[in-house]
């Protein structure tokens, strides 16, 4: 489990939830060998929290460059997320879209790039959505396991609970991992996550079980509630999608990554009457245009 400095982030990439963590300060990344630093800014993402100077943007990324090996994936990327926003980030296959939430999450193993429901082989639904909780919580069992039900209900699953992650289908293990990142313990009144990180999260998914699990990101933002009703404290989120339906059903406003650079930056109304060339064909699913495979 990681979590970076800055606001409380939930990074749900189906690999990883990160939790609140407390402090200030940017999280400075370099960039590649080959960006001299007398050429190009140090890469950054900078977190913050309400409070801060600029308390209207809660993660800003400036400069920011990755590299696997010698393959350079973002050249320099810069945008803002504001509290309260739903954003998707958007773009061709291979652009760093899931680098970008990786960075912003923290992650201490950049270098490699999941994109899977990434559930522990050995235990079981009920110990895979509830990990946390056992864990840390002082909730009792019984009332994790009810919790556990409630919050597996809300993604579309039932009586799966004592099936192993290998039973499952993999539209299943999305939902379940979906499960994991909004269940909390009810007990504890500190703040809930202030930013929610997706990476695909309709991926491999049918249409119906698509708009279920766009719906509840959805509600989740704009209820202030969790799958099962209670209140929840999440400000924003950031969801990496190539799926039209997420992106008319669960976003605002969409950054779009194009040869490790943004390109493009507006609201999803926007998105279906921009004459921007990379975004139309995007958007029509051209193969003639800028964006070559």
């Amino acid at each position: 489990m990681n979590s970076f400095v800055g606001s409380s982030v939930s990074a749900l990439n189906w690999l990883n939830v990160s939790h609140p963590s407390s402090g200030v300060a940017p999280h400075n990344l370099k960039p590649a060998d080959e960006f001299s630093s007398s050429k190009f800014q140090d890469s950054s993402v900078n977190l913050y929290s309400k409070g801060s100077e600029a308390t209207d943007v809660l993660i800003e990324c400036k400069d920011v460059y990755k590299s696997f090996g010698e393959k350079h994936i973002l050249r320099g990327v810069n945008f803002k997320i504001k509290h309260g926003e739903a954003v998707g980030i958007i773009g061709p296959s291979g652009t760093g879209k899931s680098t970008v939430l990786k960075i912003i999450a923290g992650l201490l193993t950049p270098d490699k790039v999941f994109q899977s429901a990434a559930l522990f082989d050995s235990l079981t639904v009920r110990e895979n959505v509830g990990f946390l909780l056992y864990e840390h919580s002082r909730m009792p069992e019984d009332k994790i396991k009810e919790l556990v039900a409630e919050t597996l209900a809300a993604v579309g699953l039932k009586e799966v609970e004592d099936r192993m992650p290998s039973e499952l289908s993999g539209g299943m293990k999305k939902r379940v991992a979906l499960a994991r990142s909004i269940i909390y313990d009810t007990k504890n009144n500190t703040v809930e996550p202030e930013v929610l990180l997706y990476d695909e999260p309709t991926a491999g998914l049918d249409p119906i079980a698509s708009t279920v699990v766009e719906d509840l990101i959805r509600s989740v933002h704009c209820k202030g509630e969790d799958a099962v009703g209670k209140p929840v404290k999440i400000a924003s989120y950031v969801v990496v999608t190539h799926q039209h339906s997420t992106i008319r059903r669960a976003v605002d406003r969409l950054v779009f990554l194009h040869e490790g650079k943004v390109v493009w930056e507006g609201t999803t109304h926007e998105f279906t009457s921009s004459t921007n060339p990379i975004v139309q064909q995007f958007a029509a699913g051209n193969l003639d245009g800028p964006i070559k495979y």
